[in-house]
């Protein structure tokens, strides 16, 4: 029998949740649901459940902030949502699923399946991380998700200077002089930061537009707020001449 755990801030997106899984009561229970996640975490600390069904937008903490306070998510995590289709069409290739609102008894009997398929394991691995990276990148514009030791970070892109390529590091520096280190090619950096104010200047180089304090033509070079000078690739000169 699969125990699961629902958490939600609306009482009737609960109701109705807990009604269409009750069609599937010879395979799973509900031995817990909660409108205020703050009052799920002390619980799933102290129980052993196999499924957890998560919203994302909730008003005192959002479904990946809760994740981010769990340590060990020994279980299954389905994501509820009432974002568009075509967000969650990009992401239904991944290990993890998601359920959009209102649900769809069928998308549920093919969400119980998989959970029933998959140990927990499956869904602790970085794999897991990564997967809630894109997800949460695509859907929510205004913080930019960072996996870095251990943890995940997320940053307001006004706050990010610019970033740096190692090989397979990067590093981004930050509004506050502080500086991450992730273990992420510069290509991927790029493609989770929004690109109508970060450029990708040089091979080895983001950096913020919105930062540029000057740009000397003549040296090749940009000059950012926190006065560190990048260097502007030829290649890269006449699309960031147009970007500007």
């Amino acid at each position: 029998m699969i125990k699961a755990v629902i958490i939600d801030d609306e009482p009737k997106a609960i109701q109705g949740l807990t009604w269409e899984l009750s069609n599937f009561e010879d395979e799973l229970e509900v031995v817990a649901k909660f409108t205020e996640p703050e009052k799920a975490i002390p619980y799933l600390k102290s129980s052993k459940i196999d499924c957890l069904f998560l919203d994302i937008e909730m008003p005192t903490m959002d479904g990946f902030q809760f994740l981010e306070k769990l340590e060990h998510k020994d279980f299954a995590v389905v994501i509820t949502t009432a974002y568009n289709e075509y967000a969650i069409t990009a992401l239904k290739k991944e290990a993890i699923d998601y359920l959009l609102k209102p649900i769809d008894t069928d998308d549920l009997a093919d969400t119980i399946a998989k959970i029933k398929k998959h140990s927990a394991k499956g869904f602790t691995t970085e794999k897991f991380e990564d997967i809630l990276l894109k997800f949460n990148n695509k859907l929510n514009h205004k913080k930019i998700t960072i996996n870095t030791d251990g943890k995940l970070v997320f940053l307001e892109p006004k706050d990010i200077f610019y970033v740096e390529s190692d090989g397979n590091y990067s590093t981004l520096y930050l509004s506050d002089k502080k500086k991450i280190v992730v273990t992420k090619k510069l290509k991927d950096i790029n493609e989770l930061l929004p690109k109508d104010h970060f450029f990708r200047i040089h091979n080895s180089y983001i950096i913020n537009l919105n930062k540029i304090k000057e740009f000397l033509k003549s040296d090749g070079y940009v000059v950012l707020e926190n006065n560190a000078k990048i260097p502007v690739s030829r290649q890269r000169k006449s699309e960031f001449l147009e970007k500007l």
